[in-house]
């Protein structure tokens, strides 16, 4: 991770073939386009890959949990159940569409706490929303459960997992919907992009149109569709749709090395007393994007931190003073700042995040450390920062 790193003559290629053509738009100008259609070839291969009948492209990876949200009737008021750890826009999707985002604690997963999840449950309740952060899941199979008691949708956000599997489903793929990001740092990228997924022939129907200002693309003639509903632009371009349609067949090869090294790093750190490790669902794999571990202290954390930065080593965060994915910098959602009016149900219903107590979740994000495992390391490179990060550790100890 992420999938840059190992561009090559596969991304030039698919580039090319649009820059041929002329057409960057993914709709129309059947004409000239040479036969090249990129989006759709994107989500054909992303639908067979995550196993799912259907497969939408948009935009980003926000614009995809705001299309999947909206495809499934989530609207004003309506409440869905997110972590505390994850990044921003998981909640910015949810007030995109005047829904009212209600976080809850996270576990050693690193991802929702299902008992919190019950506990936060009412009768405006709408989605629970999982959040696979940093490649591995939270467990998809005691929320399916609580989904199914309440009649709830389940929702993955696996934007920072793809490629991971939970008893043997592709991540994104064991909920009603799932939500992939292909930004510039992702484990797969397109520079900017994102997909829905699903295997609800009405969700992906709402997705397709609704991303794309409601038209429903029925027949060859643009100009003569119709607008079954309101829709917005969410459209992802050709040039974006050709890179991830290189980058998409290289998954499985960026997973093996990802595994590769993330396994080298785990083992020298398994060796330092103290160390432990986020756990993983029983059924769960991991897409390896990162390794994440626990120290015994906040204030070790700390200064493991810090002094891993000292000494060289790049690529390690420290998520609890994180200005984008924890809760506590979430200033402008505990605020409600915002450039225009907020939707009443949103004024109404949010909870003061500034007085929630997450003490559940700052427990393990206070102790936590993620290292970013990345494709271009050699074996040799990947055992040098094992030992590395493993001797600071030990130095932070004594």
């Amino acid at each position: 991770m992420p999938g840059f790193e190992l561009f090559g003559e596969q991304e030039k290629k698919e580039v090319q073939d649009v820059l041929d053509s002329g057409v960057l738009m993914r709709y129309g100008f059947d004409g000239v386009r040479n036969g090249h259609w990129k989006a759709r070839e994107l989500e054909v291969l992303l639908a067979k890959r995550m196993q799912t009948k259907y497969a939408q492209v948009v935009s980003s990876g926000t614009a995809a949990l705001t299309v999947a949200l909206a495809s499934a009737g989530v609207g004003a008021g309506d409440e869905v159940i997110m972590p505390t750890f994850t990044f921003v826009a998981s909640f910015e999707s949810i007030l995109a569409i005047g829904a009212v985002p209600i976080l809850v604690d996270i576990d050693d997963t690193l991802t929702l706490d299902p008992l919190a999840v019950k506990n936060a449950i009412t009768d405006r309740t709408k989605v629970v929303m999982p959040v696979h952060m940093c490649g591995s899941m939270a467990n998809l199979r005691v929320l399916r459960a609580i989904c199914d008691e309440h009649s709830l949708l389940l929702l993955e956000d696996a934007c920072q997992a793809i490629g991971g599997s939970f008893e043997g489903k592709p991540l994104g793929s064991y909920g009603d919907l799932g939500c992939f990001s292909f930004d510039y740092v992702k484990t797969i990228t397109c520079g900017e992009g994102g997909a829905v997924i699903t295997n609800n022939k009405e969700y992906y129907t709402n997705a397709d149109n609704y991303s794309d200002h409601g038209h429903d693309h029925i027949g060859s003639d643009r100009g003569a569709e119709s607008h079954p509903f309101l829709g917005y632009n969410f459209r992802i371009s050709e040039l974006n749709a050709a890179v991830g349609c290189a980058q998409v067949q290289k998954l499985d090869s960026f997973l093996e090395i990802q595994k590769n090294h993330y396994q080298i790093i785990r083992t020298g750190l398994e060796k330092v007393n103290g160390v432990t490790f986020r756990s993983v669902p029983e059924g769960g794999v991991e897409n390896y994007s990162f390794l994440s571990f626990f120290l015994p202290s906040e204030e070790l954390t700390r200064k493991v931190h810090a002094a891993l930065g000292e000494n060289g080593v790049d690529g390690c965060f420290y998520w609890f003073d994180n200005n984008w994915h924890y809760y506590r910098k979430w200033e402008h959602l505990s605020n409600l700042t915002s450039l225009g009016n907020l939707p009443k149900e949103v004024k109404d219903r949010l909870p003061d995040y500034a007085k929630t107590n997450f003490s559940s979740s700052d427990h393990w994000m206070g102790r936590t450390i993620s290292v970013l495992i990345k494709l271009n390391w050699t074996k040799e490179e990947a055992r040098q920062r094992a030992d590395k990060i493993a001797k600071t550790i030990a130095d932070c100890f004594n």
